[in-house]
């Protein structure tokens, strides 16, 4: 009887060790389809095929979120070489199942099941989410992350080859599919940082027009939209997937109709996104992956809170979508507004947190003390001074920047303007023509404070200072932008104004006092008076500028340090070109609170519409 159980004991311990033996398959042969007929595959890969089931029909970037692995990028060229999906379900990434309604998403694969049974994750258990490379290993240039062949030589052709901060820490978690709330200084390479990710997705999942629109990138203004418009042109110069852009100010129809061709990435401000989302019918946009909000503090200040939270609503459902939302300061509606948009537990990105100064290193800061009557007279000398330098002057409103333009220009000292009053073809020209030229001044408001990238910069000037340390920082950030650049800037302070400084140390913003002697002032203001006091249009439009200064003065947000009461008129009246006060009509007092409660529709990259004396930028 032994002899006979032996053999039976000696089949049980090699069935056991068959079953207890780990699967070591090929990677490509993970998940294998079984025939009808075929015997029964072991327990190990009916668990596989189960996990990879939930994760299929369960949040595709919640998976990507969770697959935080050493080559995240890989998991997107991986994708060309998978197995389509050419019948996605009706449900599934918000896909229509009628074609002529909603146009089917061609997907090669998820990107979780690309990362899945990509080479390095093939050896890890399939219930153990990878994990992001550490510190030590984190990629420092963009070839060292496998982005895709036509990706790779845009970027070789743009002149990059090292990563920012923000584009080190950013980049591979995004390529792996987390959502991400990056707080980084302006001039730190976001607008890369977001962009790569989003249009290797589009690679990845190879979208064509008719899938519509895969990714929106959403921008505060128009120039910051056309200037990321730029980048994404030159970034997607080799691919095939398309890209457009949708902001106020452009020909409406023009845009409906490219929408409904097929715009795969789309950048916009938010109330002609809106506008499109809500009004365009052959805009398809059910089959958006990916949601960017950049400076989303800014976007949140000139009032499209409602905008945004109706946009949010609209686009598929978080669960469905990636979101990157860039801030560079954190309020309590950027919070908000990042738990209405992101999925839970997104990665928070806190670049130069760790820095004593709140503005690049290359910055180099100052001030002057001027009385008002000699607010003209020194800007004048300064700009006479630095002619073959790049200059960019910010002001408080409109009015002021139309006035002090038509008087430069008129007294042979060549400006340009940036403002919300001029219609959008005249601001999109004066844009690139800054951008481009070598020298020069531009004078603006702040709708030229965030985001712009313009190169060269030598000099910011802040003829009025800022409603707080957050603007002065986004102003003076438009020089010294990138790695080893040099800047410098410049805020005119009126000796009733010195307690701004307290304001700046707080921040944490470094500014020492620069001394302009009185005797090298050029002084035309006997020549100012008598100009204005003759020309008609001059007198006009500082009488405009003037009182605009006024109530942008009343405006402010730092009442304690900014009080309209303490200004003499007289003084302030010599700077705009007047012997006396002129006669104007306006209503001081007017508190920041109820400028935030005007909530009137408005041309988009300006203020409320002035009707309590507000500022329109």
């Amino acid at each position: 009887m032994s002899n006979t159980m032996e053999p039976q004991v000696e089949k049980m311990k090699k069935r056991k060790r068959k079953r207890t033996k780990p699967n070591d398959a090929p990677p490509d042969m993970a998940a294998p389809q079984v025939a009808a007929d075929a015997p029964e595959p072991p327990i190990t890969q009916k668990l596989q095929e189960k996990s990879k089931k939930r994760r299929k029909t369960s949040h595709e970037s919640e998976d990507e979120g969770n697959s935080e692995t050493g080559g995240p990028s890989k998991g997107l060229n991986i994708a060309e070489s998978g197995t389509a999906e050419e019948t996605p379900s009706d449900d599934e990434d918000g896909v229509d199942g009628d074609d002529a309604a909603n146009p089917e998403l061609e997907e090669t694969v998820s990107v979780n099941t690309a990362i899945g049974t990509s080479r390095e994750a093939a050896d890890l258990p399939t219930d153990i989410a990878p994990s992001l490379p550490g510190t030590d290993t984190t990629p420092q240039s963009f070839s060292e992350l496998n982005l895709s062949e036509k990706t790779t030589k845009a970027i070789e052709e743009m002149g990059f080859a090292s990563m920012t901060e923000i584009q080190r820490r950013g980049i591979p978690p995004l390529l792996a599919g987390r959502d991400v709330l990056g707080a980084a200084k302006t001039g730190s390479g976001k607008t890369l940082a977001f962009l790569i990710p989003a249009v290797e997705m589009l690679h990845a999942l190879r979208f064509k027009p008719r899938n519509g629109t895969g990714v929106i990138v959403v921008s505060p203004t128009r120039e910051l939209a056309l200037q990321i418009f730029g980048v994404a042109r030159e970034l997607m110069k080799f691919h095939s997937q398309t890209f457009g852009i949708v902001i106020g100010g452009a020909n409406r129809s023009a845009e409906a109709e490219k929408l409904s061709k097929g715009v795969n990435l789309l950048i916009a401000t938010p109330g002609r996104l809106l506008d499109h989302l809500q009004n365009t019918k052959g805009f398809v946009y059910k089959n958006v992956k990916a949601l960017v909000i950049d400076e989303a503090d800014r976007i949140l200040e000139v009032g499209f809170e409602d905008e945004m939270r109706q946009i949010v609503k609209i686009l598929p459902d978080r669960d469905t979508r990636q979101t990157m939302l860039f801030s560079a300061t954190q309020t309590t509606k950027v919070e908000d507004l990042a738990r209405i948009s992101l999925r839970p537990g997104p990665l928070y990105i806190n670049v130069d947190h760790k820095s004593e100064a709140s503005t690049v290193s290359g910055l180099e800061q100052g001030y002057v003390i001027v009385p008002p009557e000699t607010r003209f007279l020194l800007l004048f000398s300064f700009l006479k001074r630095n002619l073959k330098k790049k200059i960019i002057v910010f002001m408080s409103s409109c009015d002021c920047v139309k006035y002090h333009c038509e008087l430069l220009n008129y007294i042979d000292l060549p400006v340009l303007e940036l403002h919300g009053k001029l219609k959008q073809q005249k601001r999109t020209n004066t844009f690139f023509e800054f951008i481009n030229a070598s020298h020069g001044t531009l004078i603006c408001t702040d709708v030229a404070a965030r985001g712009l990238d313009i190169p060269s910069v030598d000099w910011i000037v802040q003829f009025d200072p800022p409603d707080d340390p957050r603007d002065y920082i986004h102003r003076v950030g438009r020089t010294a932008r990138g790695s080893n650049a040099k800047g410098r800037s410049l805020m005119f302070l009126q000796p009733n104004e010195v307690g701004f400084l307290s304001q700046l140390k707080e921040a944490r913003v470094p500014v020492v006092e620069f001394d302009f002697p009185t005797k090298k002032l050029v002084n035309i203001q006997s020549q100012l008076e008598k100009l204005i006091g003759q020309n008609y249009y001059l007198n006009k439009s500082a009488k405009d500028g003037y009182r605009s200064y006024l109530q942008a003065y009343a405006s402010h947000s730092l009442r304690s340090v900014f009080d309209v009461n303490k200004l003499d008129l007289v003084k302030v009246a010599k700077s705009f070109g007047f012997a006396s006060p002129p006669r104007v009509d306006i209503q001081l007092g007017a508190s920041l609170r109820d400028k935030k409660q005007n909530t009137g529709r408005r041309s988009y990259g300006s203020q409320p519409k002035q009707k309590n004396g507000f500022r329109r930028n």
